[in-house]
């Protein structure tokens, strides 16, 4: 199974689709707002979301949407990247509540050859989530720096850093 491309193998235009989806939990989302110390009762109180938001119930927390969508894509995207250099933009465009399955997919809007180093490029993409009907509910554009194919070989191939098995 591929992890990540090579610069090389980035086309601009091309649309990768994360595979699988993920049903966010009631306790996927309560976990990670406790994890960061996000305690707003929109998304831990349901008694306070059905009485008093527009939404009538929990909302998952949208850095947490965010972080499910990134950490999708690793595998298409950046399984191989030297470094995430930047969020461009990111937007919540609709709500998620919980036991909504959100996917997504990546398309790659450009890339670019390293100025200062000739084993490395810059690839711009923009990744966007929806749910099970459809709806987008995040998208957001960053850029990752990737290795050619010259920088992978140099340092192990495929797979760096793995170790061989012990003789049994």
């Amino acid at each position: 199974m591929q992890f990540g491309r090579y610069y090389e193998e980035f086309e601009v235009g091309a649309v990768y689709k994360h595979w699988p989806g993920k049903t966010v939990t009631e306790y996927d989302d309560h976990l990670f707002c406790l994890i960061t110390m996000n305690h707003h009762p929109l998304h831990l109180d349901t008694h306070y979301a059905a009485e008093t938001t527009d939404f009538g119930r929990n909302v998952v927390v949208g850095n947490y949407v965010y972080s499910l969508l990134l950490g999708m894509s690793v595998p298409d995207v950046s399984g191989k990247a030297i470094a995430n250099l930047e969020i461009e933009s990111l937007r919540h465009v609709a709500p998620t509540f919980h036991g909504d399955t959100v996917y997504g997919e990546t398309t790659v809007l450009d890339k670019t050859p390293s100025k200062s180093k000739d084993d490395r490029g810059v690839v711009y993409v923009e990744t966007i989530g929806y749910k099970q009907d459809g709806t987008v509910v995040c998208v957001f554009r960053r850029k990752v720096m990737v290795p050619k194919r010259s920088y992978g070989e140099a340092r192990g191939g495929e797979q760096p850093g793995r170790p061989e098995p012990a003789a049994r």
